[in-house]
């Protein structure tokens, strides 16, 4: 429960893989603590309670862990930029991620910070 009595909004990032080889993320995570970008809608009441990568070729990872986040309660999976900006690898698996997010009944946003 949120400090005025309201709902807490449960949020999750899914990163590439690939990509968190060099980047510690640190873009995503300012973009939600300032609320800005992609994260600009969100107020106080807000948690960024998962970080996480795809586990890598073909995003083996994503069903397992969204099931797992589901039991915890997440409102939002956002899918970080990096995922779908053109200067870095194209994630040749973005639509079945895409894919097992919705159809597990969890809110996707696309994007982060860019």
């Amino acid at each position: 429960m949120a400090e005025d009595g309201g709902h807490i909004t449960r949020i999750a990032v899914i990163r590439c893989d690939i990509v968190s080889e060099t980047c510690p993320g640190v873009g995503c995570f300012k973009a939600f603590n300032k609320r800005t970008v992609h994260f600009k809608d969100y107020d106080r009441n807000t948690e960024m309670v998962a970080f996480f990568t795809c586990g890598g070729c073909s995003g083996r990872r994503v069903h397992r862990l969204v099931k797992s986040l589901l039991r915890h309660g997440v409102d939002v999976i956002h899918l970080s930029s990096c995922m779908q900006m053109d200067n870095y690898p194209k994630c040749p698996h973005i639509e079945e991620i895409k894919r097992t997010i919705t159809n597990a009944g969890i809110k996707m946003v696309e994007g982060t910070h860019h």
